[in-house]
């Protein structure tokens, strides 16, 4: 609750209708430095939250509490990919069905890993004014059954980042800001360790 704080303070002062103009065509590089940061923390945020959610010791409702915050950082019919070296084809869930799933996946024991965390695509403006971009992650996923048998893999995925412009109201004024939401996450490629 205390980061959600937080985090609203710093979206309002570095986005307010007064700083950041919404007839700019281009993110002035200051805007664009604040924007990339706080995309990049909400992928952070994520990375935790699966972490906690495939983890066996998590109790199923810490679980589901976390999968419900996971979901907030997400575009509405928002999509993740999931591939595995024993099967060719890459498959599309929802995101709260693939986090579900996550919680329940038949190992003892599951390690998730993000690394190397990092844009591949600039923001690029859209016709509707928000901004569209990519970050690209690895993903070392490591699930080891009772008989003691491991499947690793590391997986290279690529998370479509949006930035649109939202107000909210504070104290009966009325405050524009840009808020980065999570959108697919496609498989890029999946390999051995």
């Amino acid at each position: 609750m205390k980061q959600i704080i937080i985090l609203s303070l710093i979206i309002t002062v570095f986005f307010s209708d007064d700083i950041f103009s919404q007839k700019k065509k281009k993110l002035s590089p200051g805007r664009k430095q604040a924007i990339d940061s706080l995309a990049l923390e909400k992928v952070r945020d994520l990375s935790k939250y699966i972490s906690i959610i495939g983890n066996k010791a998590t109790h199923w409702s810490e679980a589901n509490r976390v999968i419900e915050s996971a979901l907030e950082l997400f575009m509405k019919g928002s999509e993740m990919g999931v591939s595995s070296l024993y099967v060719n084809a890459i498959k599309y869930y929802p995101i709260k069905k693939y986090l579900e799933r996550l919680s329940r996946l038949n190992y003892d024991k599951v390690t998730i890993k993000w690394f190397k965390i990092q844009y591949i695509s600039d923001l690029v403006r859209q016709p509707d004014g928000k901004y569209v971009g990519v970050i690209t992650i690895f993903q070392k996923f490591e699930g080891t059954t009772k008989d003691g048998s491991k499947y690793v893999d590391i997986t290279q995925k690529d998370i479509t980042i949006y930035v649109e412009r939202k107000k909210t109201q504070i104290d009966g004024i009325s405050i524009g800001f840009w808020d980065v939401l999570l959108g697919d996450i496609r498989v890029a490629e999946t390999k051995k360790k």
